[in-house]
């Protein structure tokens, strides 16, 4: 089955929340192996609403609409799934004896405006509530179907997974169709752009030609097994490779994301060295965290343009006492001159950067030192445009080293990306040999 969602509410359009329950519902449908194709959001206009549910219904199997059955006058989804059924609103009894029992629970009256949401369109069944007072709907439309949710997320959660779910089961089960898990693994990149990514990978990508979000053949054949390939640029988090497999179990989705994991990492090494700093919601910090753990080596930051950005996000990681001994925030050149030791002269070099890290060690007593130097902008800095970053690393018994880039942005994104590539440029070269001539 295809499964539409439609939220409803103006104030998803006017930005004023984010739709976080088509999230939420595209990730358990798919836990379920139940595709969702599309996602709309539609205002509180009756006309409006009605369009996007014959919309939904043309092209899905099954539509959950999420929103508009509260008791005030802009609430109105229970309408429109009438006129989209062609029959009229009955009141429940039974939902209205539960809505009162709610309100006398709490020490309330029960408003008259509250008598609006036992309305059922008829030939429609209850998801009884059991967390607020408005029920929800399950309402047959030829062969396809309709359920309407509480916006609420805990309400709209709640009766998904008591309502929703085992009903839709149901109705693939007598339809011979199988459901099995669909499930994602993301792949965390730095260092080449998203189109460098898809060049890489195009022809691992055009290997995998079944749709994982197809859904299962009769007999259980068919997409079972499929993977895809996503990308997702992410700003200071990199480029995002998200690897999308069915299976019939978790067990075996489990080996398909293994092997695609292994082959995409070999295609990407291949091509560019170490791209793949992490999995999932491994941030850059924590894969610092682990290369430095297993070298045993201790880690001291010498910062100025990112202003303790990479201090910050390392302590993010727990344990960081361990391996983090520290940052000298070096934003004034005196600072860097005095306690740093680095020598007089342009602050914005090559030069600057690896004294900055030298003095991080010596300073910090660690084993690494990092430092992180440039010009955020709107001004040049000793000749430097903004946007010029150098990173130093000084590492025990290796020769100090000194990279530089330019990214784009204003001073927030500067700092931010000089972060990420300093620590991904420590990620590298921690524990790995040392670089070549």
């Amino acid at each position: 089955m295809r499964i539409e969602i439609v939220a409803v509410g103006t104030e998803l359009l006017l930005g004023q929340i984010a739709d976080t329950n088509a999230a939420w519902l595209g990730e358990h449908l798919a836990a379920a192996g139940i595709p969702s194709h599309f996602h709309q959001a539609v205002g509180d206009n009756h006309d409006r609403i009605v369009l996007a549910l014959r919309t939904a219904l043309a092209r899905s199997d099954g539509v959950i609409v999420c929103g508009g059955l509260g008791p005030t006058h802009d609430d109105i989804t229970r309408d429109a799934i009438a006129e989209v059924m062609n029959v009229g609103l009955q009141r429940d009894e039974a939902v209205v004896a539960a809505i009162d029992a709610m309100f006398r629970t709490r020490g309330r009256a029960m408003s008259s405006s509250n008598l609006r949401q036992a309305d059922v369109p008829e030939g429609a069944s209850v998801i009884p509530q059991t967390k607020g007072t408005a029920p929800g709907l399950i309402c047959p439309v030829g062969h396809k179907v309709l359920y309407a949710v509480p916006g609420v997320p805990y309400e709209m959660s709640d009766m998904f997974d008591r309502g929703i779910l085992p009903d839709l089961r149901r109705r693939m089960a007598a339809r011979g169709e199988t459901t099995g898990v669909i499930t994602s693994r993301v792949l965390r990149t730095w260092g080449m752009s998203e189109s460098g990514l898809a060049d890489v990978l195009a022809d691992h990508i055009a290997e995998l030609d079944i749709d994982p979000e197809a859904p299962a053949a009769p007999n259980g054949a068919g997409a079972a097994g499929a993977a895809t390939i996503a990308f997702l640029a992410s700003g200071i988090e990199g480029i995002k490779v998200r690897i999308t497999v069915r299976a019939e179990d978790d067990a075996a989705a489990g080996v398909l994301l293994d092997e695609q994991e292994s082959a995409i990492r070999a295609v990407l090494a291949a091509a560019a060295g170490d791209v793949v700093f992490g999995v999932d919601d491994e941030a850059i910090e924590h894969a610092v965290a682990r290369v430095l753990a297993v070298d045993g080596s201790t880690l001291g930051l010498a910062e100025s343009l990112t202003g303790g950005l990479a201090a910050s996000r390392l302590v993010n990681v727990p344990g960081a006492s361990t391996w983090f001994r520290g940052a000298v925030v070096s934003y004034a050149s005196e600072v860097k001159f005095d306690v740093l030791g680095v020598p007089a002269g342009p602050v914005v070099s090559e030069e600057a950067a690896k004294a900055m890290a030298e003095g991080a060690r010596r300073v910090l007593g660690a084993d690494v030192g990092l430092s992180i130097t440039g010009v955020a902008g709107p001004d040049p800095q000793d000749g430097q445009p903004p946007g010029t970053v150098f990173v130093g690393l000084a590492i025990a018994g290796r020769e100090t080293e000194a990279v530089s880039f330019s990214v784009p942005g204003d001073r927030v994104r500067v700092r931010q990306y000089a972060t990420i590539a300093a620590l991904d440029l420590a990620r590298r070269r921690v524990g790995a040999s040392p670089p070549g001539p």
